[in-house]
């Protein structure tokens, strides 16, 4: 049986073909630039606090539980605790306040306008070693579980758009709580995980935070110009402000663009690994000032869910990630394919499960190489568990030394002895490394692959699709900043 929704939410439903949707991507830079507040706690600890703390208190949002208690659960994130963490990530489309109205439009029917149009599932290693970010198209059409707002609960509904969860939660409750809490709600019935926590953040508030960062850096792959937004950018490396940069992400229809929403969230990905750069590069010591405000701007620009809205939670796990390599920040977009019956519209693939079974099994999206071990040389086991030594490996059966030892190979890559005569037989194909500066592997028929997803990067754009259902997964930031975008060495 499918369901329909109601007339009464009809009004939030995305009005797609009536003006360009606005994305807000938002990224885990808000927990690493809270590291500032450390810098200041010596001298001005007391008043910092509070500052600090105030400040996330007033944009603390309830999460509200399938049994209708409307209560978050008592504990507070321990980022110290070795545990994964997870965190719903909402790009909030509103037009409330001048500064969204600026970005977003100022049509009559937007508002009143609610919608979520970036969704992305953040994961952070218990180790915090690495950090999956996965993205939710918004064009995705997905069964949604029943969930309660702050004035009732939303019934279930099938083959709804992703997006209008966040819409219809609003409608039905009028506050953001109902909104992300009926989001969360969702996406841990459609993936299986258990996420707790949710951080929303609007078109200001993104804006605001990249002023406070002084910009960011983003190679522009090819003349981009929006008629929509007005953003008119040069091919080459570009410094955008905050406006400019929440432009980029959000716009569709530009040149350099196909018009769909998965190949934005491909922007909105990169744009984070970039932001993400900008911040780790900043000096705690001397551009103490500079973090701090970015600190408490990104916080007076979110709205945090109970539990994550805790001063002492987020300095340890910006604590926690202050060592963190950047090349560890993993990102895609969950596999999708055509509807069938709307070819403006995805549905998930059937691998996007092994997606999110990587997720909840707390593995990191690209697999980390296990560090060699040395001692294997000199402890090898024969097949009857006794031990041999290094020597006696490198020998054959008379006894000679093999070929191997010697390190002699013929054309065909055959280990070879000093004779010249083959002594072993070839192993596998090596399987092919990145290159070290476009990060990018070259196929047998001249195709430039991503390692992460094993998609096909398109030379010109840096854009990956899957190779399977042609959709976008990703952009190649490596293969943009160090290939397209680089900058000649001077001589």
């Amino acid at each position: 049986m499918r369901f329909t929704i109601p007339e009464s939410l009809r009004k939030t439903a995305p009005h797609h073909l009536l003006e360009q949707r606005a994305v807000n991507p938002v990224v885990r830079i808000i927990a690493m630039a809270v590291v500032a507040v450390l810098v200041f706690l010596g001298s001005m600890a007391a008043a910092v606090w509070a500052d600090i703390n105030t400040t996330i208190e007033q944009g603390q949002v309830k999460v509200l539980r399938a049994d209708g208690t409307g209560q978050q659960r008592e504990e507070i994130l321990d980022p110290f605790g070795g545990q994964t963490i997870e965190i719903l990530i909402l790009g909030q489309d509103t037009r409330e306040g001048e500064g969204n109205s600026d970005i977003g439009g100022k049509a009559d029917y937007l508002k009143e306008n609610h919608q979520a149009d970036t969704t992305m599932v953040l994961q952070i290693a218990a180790d915090r070693s690495w950090i999956n970010l996965v993205s939710i198209p918004r064009d995705s059409i997905v069964d949604m579980p029943s969930c309660m707002t702050s004035k009732g609960e939303l019934p279930a509904m099938q083959g709804v758009l992703f997006n209008s969860i966040f819409a219809m939660g609003y409608n039905t409750g009028e506050d953001l709580a109902s909104a992300a809490s009926c989001t969360l709600t969702a996406v841990n019935a459609l993936t299986g995980l258990d996420i707790q926590y949710f951080a929303v953040v609007d078109f200001q508030g993104l804006k605001n935070m990249i002023d406070a960062l002084g910009g960011v850096d983003i190679c522009i792959p090819v003349d981009l110009y929006d008629k929509t937004t007005k953003l008119d950018l040069k091919k080459g490396m570009q410094r955008l402000n905050g406006k400019q940069a929440t432009q980029y992400a959000r716009m569709r229809h530009g040149t350099g663009t196909d018009g769909s929403d998965t190949m934005r969230t491909t922007r909105q990905q990169y744009l984070i690994k970039q932001l993400l750069h900008e911040a780790t590069s900043k000096n705690l010591f001397t551009q103490s000032g500079q973090l701090y405000q970015l600190g408490k701007t990104a916080l007076q620009s979110l709205n945090l869910s109970e539990g994550l809205a805790d001063l002492t939670a987020l300095v340890g796990l910006a604590t926690s990630l202050v060592n963190l390599d950047t090349d560890h920040l993993y990102s895609q977009t969950v596999p999708i394919t055509q509807a069938p019956y709307d070819p403006n519209r995805v549905v998930w693939a059937p691998k996007a499960d092994e997606v999110w079974a990587k997720l909840r099994q707390g593995r990191p999206l690209v697999e980390q190489a296990e560090p060699e071990n040395t001692d294997d040389a000199d402890d090898a086991t024969t097949d009857d568990g006794s031990e041999t030594d290094a020597e006696d490996n490198a020998t054959g059966e008379d006894g000679n030394q093999s070929s191997s030892a010697n390190g002699e190979t013929d054309e065909q890559g055959e280990a070879t002895g000093e004779t010249g005569e083959s002594t072993v037989e070839s192993s596998e194909p090596a399987t092919p490394q990145p290159d070290p500066v476009s990060g990018l592997i070259t196929d047998e028929y001249g195709n430039l692959i991503d390692p992460e997803t094993g998609g096909i990067v398109d030379p010109e754009t840096g854009a990956i699709r899957d190779i399977e259902t042609g959709q976008f997964v990703g952009l190649a930031d490596q293969y943009l900043n160090n290939v397209v975008c680089a900058t000649p060495s001077e001589e």
